[in-house]
């Protein structure tokens, strides 16, 4: 029997209308009808059968097909149980695969990668995020430091530009820096919206995160250093002392946050775009040893 391939524009139909399927606006549902895009994302992911995939949100499994072909074990975290018996009946032929109910913002990930892939030497988390969460699931994903050689995941362009950016540029910002000192960031190619079924109104691209083996700097407290980043990033028009007084010091502690700014060498009149992630860490780990001492 010929497996045909779910991501076409007439088998995704065929799908929808055999199971009187319809959309959810709030959970950002999007079903990708692009084979040729489908193996680029699969590609990023540089799977082989030695190799596990966690998906998240596989939809009517356009891509868990595609994935079940590649790596060892497949398992896809749904959060829509009205999917659940589509996907029964599309994966049927990948016995490898296995569909979990639940929202993977509630769930205990690491516990999860240990438990499903015991055979696997490596795992990456392979999605086609819905854009109202995809900043969540990333640092989820992230800051967990779950044992994972990639994440690739299809995103709001904008959102993709944002987390590969350099300093200097306007799509840089706090979730860049966050997202860039756990991975290398890349843009594996970019998405139009007219290959979706509903068409979003923006379009999405690629982006692959390589887990770094150590984080990119080294930091006294990672909790210090999101507070920092963040307090830089608060009103980006704002110059880098204005936002660390308001957001990180209290207005009372000028004097102080000039010191530890003339510490690190950096002019407090820039703006926190402009600093690199190294910038960042020597900034940190000065005010984290200045706490220290109060």
């Amino acid at each position: 029997m010929t497996i045909r391939d779910i991501a076409t524009p007439t088998r995704t139909k065929e799908i929808l209308k055999k199971y009187g399927f319809s959309f959810k606006k709030s959970l950002g549902q999007n079903f990708l009808i692009d084979l040729n895009i489908l193996s680029k994302i699969v590609a990023a992911a540089e799977l082989t059968k030695e190799k596990g995939v966690l998906e998240i949100g596989p939809g009517i499994g356009a891509l868990t097909e595609q994935l079940s072909r590649q790596a060892g074990q497949v398992v896809a975290i749904e959060i829509d149980q009205r999917l659940l018996p589509i996907l029964k009946d599309t994966l049927s032929s990948y016995p490898h695969t296995e569909v979990i109910h639940g929202d993977v913002l509630k769930m205990d990930v690491k516990l999860l990668i240990k438990e499903k892939f015991k055979e696997q030497k490596k795992v990456s988390v392979v999605a086609n995020l819905p854009y109202y969460v995809t900043s969540a699931i990333l640092m989820k994903l992230l800051e967990e430091k779950l044992p994972l050689e990639n994440i690739v995941v299809m995103v709001q362009k904008e959102v993709a530009e944002r987390i590969s950016a350099s300093p200097g540029s306007k799509a840089y910002g706090a979730l860049t820096v966050l997202a860039q000192f756990y991975a290398e960031a890349e843009i594996i190619t970019v998405v139009p919206h007219s290959v979706f079924i509903p068409q979003p109104n923006v379009d999405s691209a690629v982006l692959r995160l390589r887990i770094r083996e150590r984080p990119a700097v080294e930091v006294v407290s990672e909790a210090i250093f999101y507070r920092v980043v963040k307090a830089s990033f608060a009103q980006r028009r704002k110059t880098l002392s204005n936002n660390l007084m308001n957001n990180l010091f209290g207005k009372d502690k000028k004097e102080e946050m000039l010191q530890v700014l003339k510490e690190a060498g950096i002019d407090p009149a820039r703006r926190g775009e402009t600093l690199s992630i190294e910038e960042f860490a020597r900034l940190s780990n000065i005010i984290a040893h200045a706490f220290e001492g109060q």
